[in-house]
């Protein structure tokens, strides 16, 4: 959704259809899906996204189109060859898991499955998702080389400072 509380990302089937305020993003990879999920990248949305009244906006041009990912999109080394890009895609795939599991457990009656929503999950944020996402931000922080303990601030600096680097090239 381009209007949300969380910046939440899922998987779509090519053949889907998307409304107006859906971004769709073209790629098939699990790595690329992590970086996407991770604190590094929703600092760097909200910052640089704008506001629908008192809702985040994702405005594409200014939040994903400038984001600089730990390798220029197309650039990255494959999941094969590079244990910080296996790394991501691991804790992707696991948050994946996790959330589909509680989306939709086995023998839940049609009531209760109309409350399992992602939103619903997020406000909640149980344990168990807060885990998997410092899972993968512990992922994505090292495929950039930094601590995982940078201020929102410090985050962005260097965000900035790498996005900028990229642009003199």
């Amino acid at each position: 959704d381009l209007v949300s509380k969380y910046r939440v990302f899922i998987w779509v089937p090519v053949e889907t259809i998307s409304e107006n305020l859906v971004n769709v993003i073209a790629r098939q990879d699990d790595y690329f899906f992590g970086v996407l999920h991770s604190n590094i990248h929703e600092v760097w949305a909200l910052t640089m996204g704008t506001q629908l009244e008192d809702r985040p906006r994702y405005t594409p041009d200014s939040t994903f189109d400038t984001f600089p990912f730990p390798w220029p999109p197309g650039t990255e080394p494959p999941e094969e060859a590079d244990a910080r890009v296996k790394a991501i895609a691991d804790a992707a795939r696991e948050l994946v898991r996790l959330r589909d599991a509680w989306l939709n457990p086995p023998g839940i009656s049609p009531e209760e499955l109309k409350g399992r929503t992602l939103t619903n999950l997020y406000n909640q944020r149980p344990e168990w998702l807060a885990n998997a996402h410092r899972s993968l931000d512990e992922a994505v922080f090292a495929a950039y080389g930094w601590p995982v303990d940078l201020a929102k601030e410090e985050i962005l600096a260097r965000l900035l400072a790498l996005n900028h680097e990229r642009a003199t090239v």
